[in-house]
């Protein structure tokens, strides 16, 4: 039996050298250089191709080289065998620590000065104490609690907004679609690091934003598809929201003919605020495996009718 390996985005060298230390026995074979398609079992893949993985007769299951595995789920043609994601594996500080830049982006105005510069405007602009600002966060699990967490330490006032539930010392929990609005009302900074699903998906649209309180802003860690990309360049433009820092879109790489690349108030980033760490990762989807080897059920399966 072996594994197969298929990412754009991440070096198989280091993923080879950790199972051939770790379990010798099952070769690792990188797309396109597979020699035998019946003997893989498991596949540890980011973004494969459509068709893909059911050339794979023997496949058990499905190891994601992320934390987002809404594009599998959504594919007909992946297998109907486990999925399984990984839970943080250094993942979560890295997003955490791109959420706190773009609050403090925001918050003391980096883009004004960065613009003073450039005309060479030398004025101090009048300061904001950080619990004049309130900073909601879409989605308190693994990830938003460790975002939440650092923005109390930094004295936001913090809000947490999740369809399911979460307590968490110093922040203000709302819970649900009936409590969208109460929670958006005095959001000065909305991050989303919520998974897509159908519940989700387009949550970022006028609807959001017009609650929002006028010159707020975006930011968007979570999915594409959570962002309705031409409502926020329309209250971008009408001035209800005042800026946005975003990391995913529905279509990537990012279009080159797309408005947001030269939005003056928009900053653009390539799918960089929780990138996969080898190093990180590596013993948790080899447990994983070690796991289903011995029968057991792996840690991170993702339940398909939510869609993580």
């Amino acid at each position: 039996m072996s594994v197969l390996f298929y990412s754009q985005a991440d070096d198989p060298v280091p993923w080879r050298n950790a199972f051939a230390a770790a379990l010798p026995q099952m070769p690792f074979q990188v797309w396109p250089d597979v020699e035998d398609m019946e003997s893989v079992r498991y596949a540890l893949v980011w973004n494969p191709p459509s068709g893909l993985l059911e050339k794979l007769p023997k496949l058990r299951a499905v190891l994601a080289l992320g934390a987002g595995v809404d594009a599998l789920i959504a594919d007909p043609t992946t297998p109907q065998v486990p999925v399984v994601r990984l839970l943080d594996a250094g993942l979560a500080a890295q997003m955490a620590e791109y959420a706190v830049y773009a609050v403090l982006h925001f918050h003391r105005r980096m883009r004004d000065y960065e613009k003073q510069q450039q005309k060479r405007t030398w004025n101090q602009l009048a300061p904001m104490p950080a619990s004049g600002w309130s900073v909601g966060v879409m989605g308190t699990g693994v990830i938003g609690g460790i975002i939440l967490k650092h923005l109390v330490t930094l004295g936001y006032r913090v809000r947490g907004w999740s369809l399911s539930g979460t307590s968490i010392e110093g922040v203000e929990s709302f819970v649900g679609e009936d409590e969208l609005d109460a929670f958006l009302s005095e959001c000065r900074v909305v991050i989303n690091v919520l998974p897509l699903t159908p519940s989700t998906a387009g949550i970022l649209g006028v609807r959001t934003f017009n609650v929002m309180p006028r010159g707020s802003y975006v930011v968007n860690i979570g999915r594409g598809g959570h962002l309705i990309e031409e409502d926020l360049l329309a209250d971008l433009d009408s001035g209800q929201i005042a800026g946005a820092m975003l990391d995913v879109f529905n279509e990537e790489p990012l279009p080159q003919s797309s408005p947001l690349w030269s939005h003056p108030n928009v900053i653009v980033t390539p799918h960089i605020a929780g990138v996969t760490i080898a190093s990180e990762a590596e013993e948790q989807v080899i447990e994983n495996v070690k796991r289903m080897e011995r029968g057991e059920t792996p840690v991170g399966v993702v339940d398909r009718s939510k869609g993580y």
